[in-house]
């Protein structure tokens, strides 16, 4: 028993660490379209803003 209670922290820490990697992925992923989403809103007020000057 004593043995198992030694490789308890080992699974707990690759648990913890997994799970790290998947919220890193979920923030890249979330910071591409954040940067998509901003360049998309200038263009669209730059188009805006030069069509009204003709």
């Amino acid at each position: 028993m004593k043995r198992y209670l030694n490789i308890l922290p080992l699974f707990l820490i690759l648990g913890i660490l997994t799970s790290c990697e998947a919220i890193e992925t979920i923030f890249k992923a979330g910071m591409w379209w954040g940067i998509i989403l901003v360049v998309g809103v200038i263009g669209l007020v730059m188009w805006l803003l030069s069509r009204g000057k003709n």
